[in-house]
């Protein structure tokens, strides 16, 4: 195991702040309202496993993965409880999943067919729920098709293949206010809800709420909300408000040691291509992240960095393992801690000014930082420890 001291780069992730997350959302929900945390993409890049145990620590009830090979990772890593799993493809592992006590999304015929056979091969009903498309247009069944599901599911229920726990759907366009398709597929979602109750399911939870749903529309919190961004820390749009306007906290600070200052003469180009040249005799630093890392190219010559204090920027392209900020003469000492973003309390930038610069989301700047860049995990409780050496605690 790796000790922070020895690192290059690291991502801290601090399970103390995710916690108060959880909590702050578990609030603002309220009473009767489950919170689901979403820990896909190895929790948005924040490490899966710690990240799952300091959510139910804090009291997320459900657990939510994108692909059957998460939710299975986390089993066999001893995490318990509701965990819901989405995205199937035809041959996944149903019959694995229902072993594992997953309760796994059905969108359409074929899912449930590979589901119902994984059952009987089982011998033992799988928990399904059945997602309905009200407008996003991806996964989920149509309103057109709703009846034929829903019926086929009941069937399949009655023989004991399967238990119908769940009704659910997506929005597209909840982190924008007011956008119509809003209230649209609110209605939807109500109408095909209340097609397949009358129709004889008995749902545990009903469930549409998204991260900014689960901020900003409490109409639309149902049993459950299913908090994604919002758990690390993040605002899931600029529109609707900063992490601090609804409690939260981000998990998650990226940051490298300075490898090199060297002092350069006027009309020294930087990097590939040389889009950046230095205006006058100045002091360069190298940072020892690039692409490969999870930096995104497209913030050449803006991303933002706080190096000895001062905050930089990104001088000409972001190479592959490395890129160059302009220090204006300053000789900060190799080994000075260069922060790209966190919870931006101390001066560093956030995600969201890294997502800004690189015409993003923050979303894809922490999910995408690689797995060259060890997770230094702080405030752990005891009870969450993993026995594994992959990940580093400081």
């Amino acid at each position: 195991m790796q000790t922070s001291a020895a690192l290059r780069a690291r991502a801290e992730v601090d399970l103390a702040a995710l916690r108060g997350n959880v909590r702050a959302l578990r609030s603002r929900v309220g009473d009767g309202v489950a919170v689901m945390a979403v820990v896909k993409s190895d929790a948005y890049g924040h490490g899966a496993l710690p990240v799952a145990r300091a959510a139910r620590a804090a009291g997320a009830a459900w657990l939510g993965v994108a692909t059957p090979h998460e939710a299975l990772a986390l089993r066999a890593a001893g995490v318990g409880g509701r965990m819901l799993c989405w995205l199937w493809t035809p041959g996944d592992p149903w019959r694995e999943g229902i072993e594992a006590d997953l309760d796994m999304a059905v969108s359409g015929l074929w899912a449930l067919r590979e589901v119902t056979a994984a059952a009987r091969a089982a011998g033992r009903a799988a928990r399904i729920q059945l997602k309905a498309d009200t407008g996003l247009g991806r996964n989920g069944c149509q309103p057109a098709d709703w009846p034929e599901l829903v019926s086929a599911a009941l069937a399949a229920e009655a023989a004991g293949e399967v238990r119908i726990t769940g009704l659910w759907s997506h929005f597209a366009c909840a982190d924008e206010p007011g956008h119509p398709s809003i209230a649209g597929q609110l209605d939807v979602f109500r109408q095909m809800v209340t097609y397949a109750e009358k129709a004889g399911v008995e749902p545990e939870v009903r469930h549409i709420a998204n991260s900014p749903a689960a901020l900003t529309l409490p109409e639309s919190h149902f049993d459950l909300v299913r908090t994604g961004i919002a758990l690390y820390g993040i605002s899931p749009s600029p529109e609707i408000g900063v992490p601090e306007d609804f409690g939260l906290r981000p998990v998650m600070t990226l940051s490298a040691s300075v490898a090199l200052v060297k002092q350069v003469p006027p009309g020294h180009g930087v990097s590939y291509g040389h889009h950046y040249v230095t205006p006058a005799e100045t002091t360069l630093g190298l940072i020892p992240l690039g692409y490969a890392d999870g930096i995104p190219r497209h913030a050449s010559g803006r991303g933002p960095v706080l190096v000895g204090g001062v905050r930089r920027t990104v001088a000409g392209r972001v190479a592959m393992d490395q890129f160059v900020v302009d220090l204006g003469g300053d000789t900060p000492e190799p080994g000075t801690p260069a922060v790209l973003f966190g919870p931006g309390d101390r001066g560093e930038p956030t995600a969201q000014e890294w997502a800004d610069a690189a015409d993003t989301i923050a979303y894809e700047i922490v999910t995408r930082i690689g797995t060259r860049v060890p997770r230094v995990y702080v405030g752990e409780e005891p009870r969450e420890r993993a026995d594994d050496e992959s990940t580093t605690t400081a």
